[in-house]
């Protein structure tokens, strides 16, 4: 078999597993009596176990292995959960995630585990040199756990034997070396099914489906065939290495009906694992009706829809100048349909931010430890979804400005007590959805950002004068932390303070059609606001004109369209200007800009079109010729031969088949 075949699902459900345990870790740590926790953990990496061994990742499998023993002992209190044990797992974690990430990238997934592989033994029994029979022990134990069967089973139980049917508890055990597990289990279903009716799978079905099991599981079956026969038919299946079959007899029911000796209890405690079950199963159900798909398929079908998209603009253009209502009908109709389709598609490539902040817990709870400081993150919204692009690319930015706000936000526990306030600071990250946009916001209940440091060490850096200085607002102040290589930090760190500052987070956000912005209550903490666009495939814009070309405005960025007669401009400082709503706006002549040169088109000088647009709370007045109006564009690529074009984001193909450049109004704003 080649396994090759499936090394990216392995890669891809190793993930899962390996982003689960970190967060039943993390839970674990809060809740350490919460035995349900351990088990979920132990699963996951019993599954990862049983994969790596699968796909011929030894190593992998056995440090896997030797974590799975000590989680084994910890579900069957053998052990006392301490903050030394759940250093020692989070490091075998850790180790694991690198030998995955070095068979992502084509390696052998090896790393250097001896240190660990050591201190998981000696946990494991600190005073015996053979610790494989505790081992042993323990998982026997856990083989032999009782049913727990509600009073219908006990019911149907209790009739089928009436009626001359045998109950067999059976163990049925896989080869050792079977590749596909859930596979076998599955054909042994299909010849217990032949045999009678399964009552209870010890695991459950789901678990068993997931390969959530050792190499054996135990069956509770309902059948009129004799031992022997079901022994026979069982161990013919292939990779089946033995079958061991236990008749209960009729002396262990009693005639009520309600209890048996595959026990059937009624407190609330057993009802748990039942409810339980139920969940799961809910979840699998759930989990099936979905598919993987290739990003990159995804990305094809989206340049597919975009030329569809360019076409549409050029049939409306086409049925309009026609005006045969049989063609503008069927255009409509095809506009309805990829308007439709649109949304699919746009749908298809939403991801949850949640895949992006799950990984910040374990990444906080490790530096507030290397900080020495007691921190509570919280994360709301996880559900909210963006664009498998935008995804991709937040994640760095994000690890940013919460480690900014571990190690500059949050004051020391003593600092903290100091100033009457709890000793464990709380960093919050949220992400909401407002129209086409959304929102993500990192704050923290620290000391807030020191305005006059801010200030003086923007003077001492060129980036401002003190002349200037004087006439920033608290708002203006906070943004130069977004000057390139500004940073605060009073001493270099491996967390932050390190001359690369916030300029990295906010070129990024702006290259994804974002903006960012800070506020801060000194003594209180500070907040940053982050607004991206919910996709970057396809816009609406305002196409405007500018001489004989034609450019477009994205909506995102744009407040509102105004004309305004010539005499209504002022000059402020060598600038010119307009009265907006109450506030003075400064204006951009856009064919000045891009050096349109001028055909000798007539003008109206005496009204001017001007787009007014904001990023944060400043704005600017584009000027321009006319407005061609609103449309709903593609956003292309320049090509690797024309990057890093000034105030040009990108083109766009109009339904006439002209080209049309992308204005970027944040180059406005430098």
């Amino acid at each position: 078999m080649d396994l090759n075949n499936y090394l990216e699902m392995f890669i891809e459900e190793s993930k899962e597993h390996l982003q689960a345990i970190n967060d039943e870790l993390l839970n674990l740590e809060s809740d350490s009596e919460n035995t349900a926790i351990v088990n979920e953990i132990f699963r996951s990496a019993h599954t990862l176990k049983g994969m790596a061994g699968s796909m011929g990742f030894e190593d992998l499998a056995s440090l896997t292995h030797e974590m799975e023993n000590v989680l084994d002992l910890l579900r069957n209190s053998k052990l006392t959960i301490t903050p030394e044990i759940m250093d020692v797992i989070f490091k075998c974690v850790d180790l694991i995630e690198k030998m995955v990430d070095s068979i992502e990238s084509g390696g052998d997934g090896k790393e250097n585990v001896t240190e660990v592989v050591s201190q998981l033994k000696k946990i494991q029994d600190p005073s015996s040199s053979d610790y494989s029979d505790l081992i042993s022990a323990s998982r026997e134990v856990a083989a032999t756990a009782e049913f727990v069967l509600d009073d219908f089973q006990a019911t149907v139980i209790n009739e089928a034997k009436k009626s001359g049917s045998n109950l067999y508890q059976i163990k049925v055990t896989l080869d050792g070396n079977c590749v596909m597990k859930s596979i076998r289990a599955y054909l042994v279903f299909q010849a217990v099914e032949e045999l009678g009716e399964l009552i209870m799978t010890n695991p459950s079905v789901e678990d068993i489906e997931a390969e959530k099991f050792d190499d054996s599981f135990t069956l509770l079956l309902l059948s009129g065939n004799s031992a022997e026969e079901v022994h026979k038919q069982l161990i013919n299946v292939s990779e089946v290495r033995e079958v061991i079959v236990g008749e209960k007899t009729s002396q262990e029911f009693s005639d009520s009906g309600s209890s048996v000796a595959v026990e059937v209890v009624k407190t609330e405690q057993t009802n748990r694992p039942q409810e339980k079950e139920d969940l799961n199963a809910g979840k699998k159900k759930q989990r099936s009706k979905s598919i993987r798909v290739d990003i990159d398929k995804l990305d094809h079908l989206m340049n597919l829809f975009s030329e569809l998209i360019i076409d549409r603009g050029r049939l409306d253009q086409i049925a309009r100048k026609s005006q045969l209502s049989e063609l503008t009908e069927t255009v409509e109709h095809m506009t309805r349909i990829s308007t439709d389709l649109q949304g699919i598609i746009l749908n298809m490539r939403m991801v949850q931010v949640e895949q992006v902040f799950n990984r910040f817990p374990r990444m906080i709870r490790d530096l507030a430890k290397e900080l020495n400081k007691k921190v509570q993150l919280i994360i709301e919204g996880a559900e909210t979804e963006l664009d498998r692009t935008v995804i991709d690319e937040i994640g760095d930015p994000l690890v940013h400005l919460l480690r900014n706000a571990l190690d500059h936000g949050l004051e020391t526990t003593h600092e903290r007590l100091a100033n009457n306030k709890n000793e464990e600071g709380t960093i919050l990250l949220k992400a909401y959805q407002s129209g086409n946009h959304v929102f993500i916001e990192v704050s923290d209940d620290g000391k807030g950002i020191n305005r006059d440091k801010v200030l003086n060490k923007a003077i001492e850096r060129g980036v401002v004068s003190e002349s200037d200085a004087k006439t920033l607002t608290d708002q203006q102040v906070y943004s130069l932390l977004f000057s390139s290589g500004f940073s605060t930090a009073d001493k270099i760190s491996d967390i932050s303070g390190r001359g690369v500052g916030l300029d990295v987070v906010k070129t990024k956000i702006e290259s994804l059609g974002g903006l960012i912005t800070i506020d801060s209550t000194p003594g209180k903490g500070s907040t940053f606001y982050i607004q991206l666009p919910l996709t970057l495939s396809i816009i609406y814009a305002m196409l405007v004109r500018v001489e004989e070309e034609t450019y477009a405005i994205p909506f995102n960025s744009i407040v509102e369209i105004t004309t305004k007669a010539e005499h209504q401009v002022t000059t402020l400082q060598g600038q010119n200007v307009i009265q907006f709503r109450g506030q003075v706006v400064p204006l951009v002549y856009l064919n000045e800009i891009l050096q349109i040169p001028s055909i000798g088109t007539e003008v109206d000088q005496q009204q001017q079109f001007i787009v007014i647009v904001r990023k944060g709370n400043q704005t600017r007045g584009i000027v321009i010729d006319s407005v061609v109006g609103q449309q709903e564009i593609v956003l292309k690529s320049l090509g690797e031969y024309l990057t890093n074009l000034p105030m040009i984001s990108g083109a766009t193909i109009l339904g006439n088949g002209q080209i049309a450049l992308i204005i970027d109004s944040n180059h406005f704003f430098y």
